[in-house]
């Protein structure tokens, strides 16, 4: 009789031991991928949970291990270990009052513990930093990570997700406003723009003077080229005398992107004087309103500690926008006009509009608004339509993109032609991008770039003008006539006709 073969099978406990394995041989991207496979052959293991957590708290993301940690502490409270490391991970994560409990917790459960000593040192530097904290700071460790949480989903464009959190975050703190806010935005961002105000007027009925809700509904009534409301609650927040950091951030902020750079100037400017250490966000919104209201030097320090903190924010300085006298009445200066080409159901037209927005001087706030641009949902040539208006260069290394890279050139000939663009030149530009779409789909490679470009011009200007002439059209782009009758040929075989 032949001896029976028993099967191996892995659980959740061999591949906890094969990631702490990796993680003494440096393999790390190993021990994450085994850590995971432990938890799903054993979801209940507090002990996994502990080291997972430990483990990426080690490199870094102090919001995944805080989850984790948490969860090993639901699973097994009494852990000693576990409770250090929440006690660590709070620390991280700036929640000093959380960290201090969990590191006096520690040493109540072990005295003579291997931690003591660095429990010890988080409980005294909690304790030193609560005297730099504003009275009113404070807010509750799960609050805080929550609405994190659900920013950074916002960031990302997760707004439903981000509005999931929030909201279970309302049912156990129903009065916490700030979290009321971030709905409101995250509402807003997806459309839901009668359903965000009425959230921030309920919380102004709860709290009157709220500084969070009247900005919000200032940068509400601005997106929406709401004037009269906008005029109306600036008059009222330029009256507001904040004390807070935070609140004087967010009406300075919000005073910048209306353009009332006087009153943001102020704003900002205190709080940098008063040692305030600014975000993205603040340095970007300090260069603009000290640029415009006279203060180039504060302007250019606050540039340069933007591009410290973001290198990809060179070449949105304020000051490069008036470089050339920009025309206010031109279609590339009408954000209404904007918005609407690049929400267009219709392909050229949403190429049209990302192109258009890199010739505007509200480049920057349309980017900055979360809901008007899903880089994830644009086609690839959108992609790098958008990529060449941030002024992003782009490998080229397939014929797709060996072609949109020379059509693009045809687009920046035509339009040295034709701005600042009149109902005229929009026109042209509709044309164009037909025919651009159309020839992308059938794989044209735009060989001759002048020579498209005059071909492009000329069929468009003899539709309106029968007496412009090739000979005219063509010596303006630098081509024969000949060359430009080939051309001319090409196009029209991506003009879009309607079937009868």
């Amino acid at each position: 009789m032949k001896d029976k073969i028993i099967p191996f099978l892995p659980d959740g406990d061999f591949y906890r031991k094969r990631a702490m394995q990796a993680m003494q041989r440096e393999q790390f991207s190993d021990a994450e991928k085994y850590y995971k496979r432990a938890l799903e052959l054993n979801p209940d293991d507090a002990l996994t949970h502990m080291e997972y957590g430990v483990f990426i708290m080690e490199v870094g993301r102090f919001e995944d291990a805080y989850e984790l940690l948490q969860t090993a502490d639901d699973l097994d409270p009494n852990n000693e270990e576990t409770t250090f490391y929440l006690a660590e991970v709070h620390a991280h994560l700036g929640l000093l009052r959380e960290a201090k409990q969990y590191a006096l917790k520690y040493v109540a459960m072990a005295p003579d513990g291997v931690f003591v000593e660095e429990a010890h040192e988080i409980s005294e530097f909690a304790d030193q930093e609560e005297l730099f904290v504003e009275e009113g700071e404070q807010l509750d460790g799960e609050v805080i990570f929550r609405q994190e949480k659900a920013r950074r989903m916002m960031e990302q464009g997760d707004f439903e997700d981000a509005i999931e959190v929030l909201e279970d975050l309302l049912v156990d703190y129903p009065k916490t406003w700030a979290v009321h806010n971030n709905l409101a935005l995250a509402y807003f961002y997806i459309g839901k723009e009668k359903h965000a105000e009425d959230i921030l007027y309920d919380v102004l009925r709860e709290e009157k003077g709220n500084i969070h809700a009247l900005c919000n509904l200032a940068v509400f009534f601005y997106y929406n080229r709401d004037e009269e409301r906008l005029n109306s609650m600036m008059e009222l927040l330029s009256k507001i005398k904040p004390y807070q950091f935070e609140q004087r951030y967010k009406l300075g902020a919000t005073f910048a992107l209306t353009g009332r750079y006087e009153e943001a100037y102020h704003w900002l400017r205190s709080l940098q004087k008063r040692g305030f250490e600014g975000d993205v966000g603040y340095y970007f919104w300090l260069a603009n309103a000290a640029y415009f209201t006279g203060h180039r030097k504060v302007a250019e320090q606050a540039n340069e500690a933007l591009l410290k903190l973001d290198p990809t924010k060179e070449g949105f300085e304020p000051w490069k926008s008036l470089d050339e006298e920009l025309d206010t009445d031109s279609y590339e200066e009408d954000v209404p006009f904007l918005i609407e080409k690049i929400s267009n159901p219709y392909h050229s037209e949403r190429m049209l509009g990302l192109y258009l927005v890199g010739k505007s001087s509200h480049l920057q706030e349309i980017l900055s608004h979360p809901g008007y641009i899903d880089v994830e949902k644009l086609t690839a040539a959108e992609q790098l339509f958008l990529a060449h208006s941030l002024n992003y260069s782009f490998k080229v290394t397939t014929p797709f993109e060996k072609a949109l890279k020379k059509a693009l050139a045809i687009c920046d000939l035509l339009y040295e032609e034709y701005k600042p663009l009149d109902e005229q030149g929009v026109q042209l530009f509709q044309m164009w991008f037909s025919l651009c779409e159309n020839a992308l789909e059938q794989k044209y490679m735009f060989s001759n770039v002048h020579a498209l470009a005059a071909a492009a011009d000329f069929m468009f200007q003899s539709s309106h003008d029968k007496k412009v002439t090739k000979k005219s059209i063509a010596e303006n782009y630098s081509v024969s006539v000949a060359t430009l009758s080939k051309y001319i040929q090409e196009l029209l075989q991506f003009l879009p006709y309607s079937k009868e």
